[in-house]
């Protein structure tokens, strides 16, 4: 990951606003409460920490991230904005969180934001994530959809493929099935967002591992 956000970090942000879509609505739509954890994976540069740490200024915050180039990037940030105080940030991969990392005995809030789709082992990531909640604790997701009346999907899926993207369309599928009333799909399924409790989604990440849907 490193070789890939190298070069990719210093312009990611400006570059990645015009696609990511639906980031913005669900950090709205968070509502979190003072005290409560979110933990971010796939963190980045920092930027939906740095939005979140401003909208909830009494939440506490972390976020792992695969990339030590990309952790460089969402330090200096969270510097610039002055918010180092507010974020704990941790190198390491999304299979294998625990909370432990940060010194923590769970989260009550897990975000996943256009990380599934460059995660190798999702499924795993998936069921450490469940792991590491709290027993009412959530899961927020926002990642490409599968494009299925989206014109151009297929350059789209070529483009995408270039920075090692690769829509989880198994996972979606899955997901209506299990939430037909709490999925949002975005227009030409682009994109969809989730906010589902522990219990439910770590339930089809467990099946998902033990089936090996891909």
């Amino acid at each position: 990951m490193d070789k890939v956000y190298q070069r990719q970090r210093y312009v990611y942000d400006f570059t990645r606003k015009y696609y990511l879509v639906g980031r913005d609505s669900l950090i709205a739509d968070l509502g979190l409460e003072a005290g409560e954890r979110l933990v971010e994976i796939g963190c980045g540069t920092g930027r939906n920490l740095i939005a979140i740490a401003r909208r909830f200024p009494n939440a506490r915050l972390y976020g792992l991230d695969a990339s030590a180039q990309m952790l460089m990037t969402a330090r200096a940030q969270l510097a610039r904005a002055g918010l180092s105080g507010r974020v704990t940030l941790v190198h390491g991969l999304a299979e294998n969180l625990s909370p432990a990392q940060f010194g923590q005995d769970g989260f009550e809030r897990v975000l996943f934001s256009y990380s599934l789709s460059m995660i190798p082992d999702w499924r795993r990531a998936l069921v450490a994530a469940a792991n590491a909640l709290s027993d009412q604790g959530h899961v927020h997701i926002v990642d490409f959809g599968d494009f299925k009346t989206l014109p151009g999907r297929t350059l789209l899926r070529a483009w995408l493929g270039l920075f090692h993207v690769t829509p989880r369309i198994r996972l979606l599928a899955s997901l209506e099935n299990l939430f037909p009333k709490g999925l949002t799909l975005f227009p030409g399924r682009y994109a969809f967002r989730l906010s589902a409790a522990k219990g439910k989604l770590g339930s089809l990440a467990c099946g998902l591992t033990d089936t090996g849907q891909g």
